[in-house]
């Protein structure tokens, strides 16, 4: 018998195949969703299992030349053949320290890949098996975009005082941005301490891109109220906002989401507390903040991971992240409830754009001799990237977590 991601039973249960539920699928549109939009593209079936002897096949023949990271949203097919795991500042460090390895097989999105061509020594190589793997969320904030906020910034007369905060899922020109002005990088798990060093530096903070990270960790963690925090909207005049607005707020937060993580809604945390009994709320950061607000448990990717690892049998959990890795962790931890906070959560569309033929493909290809894909970032913009990366990793306490 089907259960559906309702159902209260031990591992994971997938959505039956309803109108809504294809959204998870990519298959319909969900105007409610805060992007405005739908939720897209179509996550591939299994690929033949001929692919995954030649997937073997090519990665042996490479042997140590090849290290192929996994990012924790990639699909089960995917993830058997990664070297390690992880999120993607962890997998960028984990590059960096196999320097016996030329060809580095990001299985990511592009500002993962970007990261790890910062981090790696000149001799490695870094691969992105498809090049149209990109994150939406990333994409929200351009170059240009944050320059002209700069110059907004500047003409409020607050520029100075201010003090950007880019967490890792952003492009190396915004990370470039962000050295270059005297900021630092952040993960979510460390969101906290950078901010905490950013106001011992300025008295704001202009945090890109995603909006509901620094809004969770300024009002949920340090104590902030929600009236310091202000939006800047980079479609409208001035960001939409006064300058007596931006000389006012302690927090200026991009207009930036996830894609995945936004669609999680307060109302779908009333509806599985009134579905499952004593169930555990536990969501990553990304949210929104009334969700955030109302979950038992927030942390980064690896917490939710750890979190669900020590969870005691019998314990029931609805986890707020990504399709693929709530369901990779209900199959491991089967003595334990795990469903999906919302019932139209959607697959990282880009992430799943990395799949075994591509990944097949690239291999094969560094077997013959042959380097595609390669994601350089050109050296200037490396530079500026690494010496905001560089201040995070000197925050007291900093580790290789997201």
């Amino acid at each position: 018998m089907t259960t559906s991601a309702a159902t209260p039973a031990r591992g994971f249960a997938e959505p039956d195949p309803s109108a809504v539920a294809l959204l998870l699928l990519g298959r319909g549109r969900d105007p409610a969703t805060e992007r405005g939009v739908e939720c897209p593209g179509d996550l591939p079936a299994a690929s033949d299992p001929d692919l995954v002897e030649r997937a073997a096949a090519a990665k042996a023949k490479l042997g140590d030349r090849a290290f192929v990271l996994g990012h924790h949203y990639q699909r089960d097919e995917v993830i058997q053949f990664a070297d390690v795991t992880g999120d993607s500042f962890k997998l960028a460090q984990q590059a960096a320290a196999r320097p016996q390895s030329p060809y580095i097989v990001f299985c990511g999105v592009h500002f993962m890949a970007e990261s790890a061509d910062i981090l790696t020594a000149d001799h490695q190589q870094v691969i992105l098996p498809d090049l149209a793997a990109g994150c939406s969320m990333a994409d929200m904030a351009r170059y240009d975009q944050v320059e002209d906020a700069w110059d907004v910034l500047a003409d409020a007369g607050v520029a100075d005082g201010t003090i950007p905060v880019s967490y890792m899922n952003s492009s190396a020109d915004i990370k470039s941005f962000t050295g270059r002005h005297g900021g630092t990088i952040c993960t979510s798990s460390n969101a906290k301490r950078a901010l905490e060093w950013a106001y011992e530096q300025g008295d704001k903070v202009l945090f890109l891109p995603d909006q509901h990270l620094g809004r969770n960790t300024a009002v949920r963690d340090m104590g902030f109220d929600l009236d310091d925090c202000v939006l800047y909207d980079p479609h409208k005049a001035g960001g939409g906002l006064t300058a007596d607005q931006l000389r006012s707020a302690r927090m200026i937060l991009w207009r930036g989401h996830c894609s995945v993580h936004g669609r999680f809604s307060l109302d779908a945390v009333h509806d599985v507390r009134e579905r499952i009994r004593d169930v555990n709320i536990l969501v990553h950061p990304e949210c929104r903040q009334e969700v955030v607000s109302n979950a038992d448990y927030v942390g980064s990717t690896e917490y939710i991971i750890q979190t669900l690892d020590a969870a005691p049998a019998g314990s029931k959990w609805a986890v707020g992240t990504e399709l693929n890795l709530v369901r990779r962790l209900a199959n491991r931890h089967q003595d334990k409830t795990i469903v999906f906070l919302d019932r139209t959560v959607c697959f990282c569309s880009t992430m799943n754009r990395i799949d075994l033929p591509h990944l097949v493909w690239s291999l094969e290809s560094l077997a013959a001799g042959n380097v595609v894909n390669q994601i350089v970032v050109d050296e200037e913009t490396a530079h500026l990237a690494r010496l905001a990366l560089d201040r995070m990793l000197a925050l007291p306490g900093v580790g290789a977590k997201d």
